[in-house]
């Protein structure tokens, strides 16, 4: 039989780590491991049937295949097209709502935003940007009596509860303050208020006339509340004069509550006569008294046509 000797220059894989627990021992060579660990020569090679174990295999394959979508082109083609269409019918929306203020512009239509009261916008109002300089000081004095006219139902809400509770009046009168101050308030506005607001603002011969026929309406109710006639209105459901001269003898203090609501009207009703006085004189001066003359005449004459 032929006998082969090992070639010395044949590369073999060498593991200084590989579990050579079976060598080593008792030899008196320190052993790292498990395997040999030659520490006589530093630079020494290991033995050449010492072999290193394969390395783990790698967390992925790089030869296999990763699935990309084809269609991925057709669908950003398909959102772009989508974006497109919107942003087209944005602009359509824009175009139609700005040809809307245009047209409401031209119309002289005023889109009137609520701003007051801060805490709780129920109405528009701005006299500093919208009033003429010359004439906010009159509509301040004019917002003075509807806030006034505010306070007097108010207080005449308290004064006529005070006699209800003393035994002064009857359910009825409490009643009947109420709707005073339900009805008096928000008509207030609607009827004389936000037209004289107009009439200013707009320079309305119309709106003047009719401002002027509910205010005198206005200051004429103010009047009878400070008198409060027992002919009129039932029993003491306002707080004048003569229901106070009555009750101060039997009640000091439901007397007194009803003679501060006669102040509050009287008051009222003087701010409202200087009210009225002021703004006939700017809507005479102003030549507004002819206008109104011909605008009824014309009205009256395609009435008559």
């Amino acid at each position: 039989m032929t006998r082969y000797e090992s070639n010395p220059f044949e590369e073999e894989e060498v593991n200084p780590f590989a579990d050579q627990a079976g060598k080593g021992k008792g030899s008196g060579q320190p052993s790292y491991g498990g395997g040999p660990f030659y520490m006589t020569n530093p630079g020494s090679v290991p033995p050449a049937n010492s072999r290193l174990s394969p390395l783990p295999p790698e967390p992925y394959d790089r030869g296999s295949t990763i699935d990309i979508p084809l269609d991925s082109g057709k669908d950003f083609k398909s959102k772009a097209r989508e974006l497109q269409a919107k942003e087209a019918e944005l602009k359509k929306r824009e175009q139609e709502l700005k040809r809307r203020e245009d047209a409401i512009s031209r119309a002289g239509i005023v889109i009137e935003e609520k701003n007051w009261p801060p805490f709780l916008p129920i109405i528009h109002h701005d006299i500093a940007n919208e009033i003429p300089i010359h004439l906010q000081r009159l509509q301040y004095v004019a917002f003075t009596t509807l806030l006034g006219l505010c306070l007097c139902l108010l207080w005449n809400i308290v004064a006529v509860t005070t006699a209800w509770i003393k035994g002064e009046g009857c359910p009825t009168i409490w009643f009947l303050a109420i709707i005073y101050f339900i009805s008096g308030v928000p008509g207030a506005y609607v009827l004389w208020y936000r037209p004289l607001y107009r009439a200013m603002r707009t320079d309305s011969a119309l709106k003047f006339g009719w401002f002027f026929l509910i205010y005198l309406v206005h200051i004429g109710f103010c009047i009878l509340a400070a008198v409060a006639p027992p002919i009129i209105f039932k029993g003491k459901s306002l707080a004048g004069i003569l229901p106070a001269i009555d009750l101060l003898g039997n009640n000091a203090l439901v007397g007194i509550f009803y003679f501060i609501g006669f102040g509050l009207f009287c008051v009222e009703s003087l701010l409202s006569i200087w009210v009225i006085q002021q703004v006939y004189m700017y809507f005479r001066g102003t030549g507004k008294a002819a206008e109104i003359k011909r605008e009824a005449a014309t009205r009256t004459m395609m009435s008559a046509l």
